[in-house]
């Protein structure tokens, strides 16, 4: 099979501070820092980034990453925040170049990583369209060929004449996504930013990306949805540390990158190595801690928040997911506590699911911290329970999940027949 992408010993490396600073407030901040022999206090690095072991003022963001992915494959990408996915998307679409090490592509690339990625801003929509054409290559008759398609599919027909800066954010993705998908290239790139569409707009964007690859078309895809990773691609990588650790089928290289997150996560909880979020229980309607519950129960989902200074307008979430199935429920703030909040000191909060309707299973539980659009705190498999049968509708059928799904309704039937009723 043709390689359509070869990584040879792959490499990116970053400095890490005093480069361009814009304030004299803020160099002064560094040298004082710095002659007191402590890090620097404007530095932005994730706390799972890998440093050079030659110098704290650098970071290896990629390092010693070789890979091949053959033609017509849907590779999907997992890994933490700050492990090295969007660095490698963004130095296969030239945006950055490697430090170390060789990219041999075979056919043309087509991006989306951010919002507004590769749109002018000033220019309206369908003349952004022959832009990325353009740089693409095509000529003006291949891109009005296809341009008919890409309004289509963006659902932006009525404002793609405007200026692309009075776009919302998911107007944004849903026409650079067409763009990408549509036009004429070997390669698709898709960064998580097709979280921001919704959910009509990801089935439209996955059938696409599936037809791109069933064309002989390449596609390379990063989310932290692992369900769409599982259901879509046909082989997929695991990044940890700037690193290619795993590869293999989607499901299997899910599931040992949520056996490690798991184990990574009672490591964090049973050392109180976690920064906010400090224990997390599962118990019954009588407080009492629990691992197994029967269908129609009530679970109460606990966490112990912490803080060093007051979090003001926080948002908290569980996430309730089955092995090779994936995102079952969320249970988050946002969404199901309109009042005010705040993490003070010591904080505990609870989701309470009443009359639980999962069918029988094992489930996992995610927990997560967020204040405004930043990510403070993430722990994944930081909770796990059993759910098992019981006669909840009383006819002694019991519904099983491989033919029912994973959610026991309450639901009653009502049957009438007419003829007899005369």
């Amino acid at each position: 099979m043709s390689i359509a992408i070869r990584l040879e010993s792959l490499g990116k490396l970053y400095r890490l501070g005093g480069i361009g600073t814009g304030t004299l407030s803020s160099d002064l901040s560094r040298t004082w820092a710095k002659l007191q022999g402590k890090p620097d206090p404007l530095a932005k690095i994730d706390d799972s980034s890998h440093h050079s072991k030659h110098s704290d003022q650098t970071v290896w963001a990629l390092r010693d990453f070789t890979l091949d992915v053959p033609q017509g494959t849907i590779l999907g990408i997992v890994g933490r925040n700050g492990a090295g996915k969007s660095t490698l998307l963004k130095m296969l679409s030239r945006i950055t170049a490697p430090t170390t090490g060789q990219i041999c592509v075979k056919g043309r690339i087509a991006s989306l990583l951010e919002v507004g990625t590769g749109f002018h801003p000033e220019l309206t929509g369908r003349e952004n369209i022959y832009l990325n054409g353009a740089i693409l290559g095509m000529s003006r008759q291949e891109i009005t060929s296809r341009l008919d398609e890409i309004v289509e599919f963006s659902g932006c027909e009525r404002f793609i004449h405007t200026p692309v800066k009075r776009y919302s954010s998911g107007m944004t993705v849903r026409l650079g996504f067409a763009v990408a998908a549509y036009l004429e290239c070997e390669i698709l790139v898709v960064d998580e930013v097709l979280a921001v569409g919704d959910m009509e707009f990801q089935r439209k964007c996955i059938g696409r990306m599936r037809d791109v690859a069933q064309s002989g078309r390449t596609v390379l895809f990063v989310s932290h949805n692992l369900g769409s990773i599982e259901t879509l691609c046909s082989d997929a990588i695991r990044i940890d540390h700037g690193r290619l650790t795993d590869q293999g089928s989607p499901t299997e290289v899910v599931q040992r990158y949520l056996d490690a997150e798991a184990n990574d996560t009672q490591q964090k909880l049973s050392s109180n190595a976690s920064r906010h979020i400090k224990s997390v229980r599962l118990l019954n309607d009588n407080d009492d801690p629990r691992d197994r519950f029967l269908v129609d129960d009530t679970v109460i989902f606990e966490a112990e928040l912490t803080a060093d200074m007051d979090l003001d307008d926080p948002r908290f979430g569980f996430v309730i997911s089955k092995p090779g199935v994936g995102r079952i429920a969320t249970l988050h703030t946002d969404v199901q506590y309109s009042s005010r909040w705040s993490v003070s000191g010591s904080t505990r909060v609870r989701a309470i699911w009443r009359n639980i309707p999962l069918n029988v299973g094992q489930y996992r539980v995610d927990a997560s911290l967020w204040r405004h659009d930043r990510e403070l705190e993430t722990l994944l498999g930081c909770a796990q329970f059993d759910i098992e049968m019981r006669d909840v509708y009383g006819t002694g059928s019991l519904p099983d999940p491989h033919y029912q799904g994973h959610v026991v309704p309450d639901a009653s039937w009502e049957i009438s027949n007419e003829s007899a009723a005369r």
